[in-house]
């Protein structure tokens, strides 16, 4: 199985490592910072050898890598991983901010529910099944989120389960959270950010997370 090294830093950039198998045009790796979708988090863009990765998808406990039918790579190839770190970072730092503002939603209106998530490099959704508008929250939502990233808190993540590979992370005193994505290290990292309300049907609220520096 893959080392997935993007959970023993998230901040690493570049990887030497080696082909563990091929199956057409998808390449396995025997250890892995290149991150593939899940939870709602986008997959990182970059490359491996000097092949774009068309597609990262779990396939799994395992990762599997689409690259052009062309690559040519075996078994036991040495090859260079590259991800774009401006793209990574900016997904973390979406990733962390919804998963704030999903905290403080589920603290604010017990009994609202999840129904969606959707982590992207230029802004992040949360879905739920709520009857009344979110809106007037908005501004009380905006302003404990930026509490919480004006504290700079440290932000610990690790293994509730190495052997099943489910992670947490954990801000001590507001939350720990079942999550399996890539995590800033301090709140302040996110940065000021924005919230907007969308309703996208009958009974159905969204909210939309944006950085100002976008």
């Amino acid at each position: 199985m893959t080392r997935k090294l993007f959970w023993d830093d998230p901040y690493r950039t570049r990887l030497d490592t080696r082909i563990a198998a091929v199956d057409g045009d998808e390449v396995v790796l025997e250890s892995t910072i290149f991150y593939a979708l899940s939870g709602g988090q986008e997959s990182d863009a970059g490359t491996i050898g000097r092949f774009d990765v068309l597609e990262a998808r779990k396939d799994g406990h395992e990762i599997r890598y689409r690259l052009t039918p062309s690559h040519g790579l075996a078994p036991g190839d040495a090859v260079a991983v590259a991800i774009d770190w401006e793209r990574r970072y900016r997904l973390m730092r979406l990733h962390f901010a919804a998963e704030i503002v999903l905290e403080l939603v589920m603290h604010r209106l017990p009994g609202i529910r999840k129904v969606g998530a959707h982590i992207a490099a230029d802004k992040a959704r949360i879905d739920f099944a709520w009857d009344e508008p979110l809106t007037p929250l908005l501004p009380e939502l905006a302003e404990r989120a930026m509490g919480i990233v004006a504290a700079d808190t440290v932000i610990l993540s690790g293994f509730s389960d190495e052997a099943a590979e489910r992670r947490f992370w954990e801000i001590p005193g507001l939350a720990r959270v079942p999550c399996g994505g890539t995590h800033l290290r301090r709140t302040g990292e996110i940065g000021a950010l924005t919230l907007k309300r969308r309703n996208t049907g009958k009974g159905k609220e969204r909210i939309e997370i944006a950085l100002v520096d976008a």
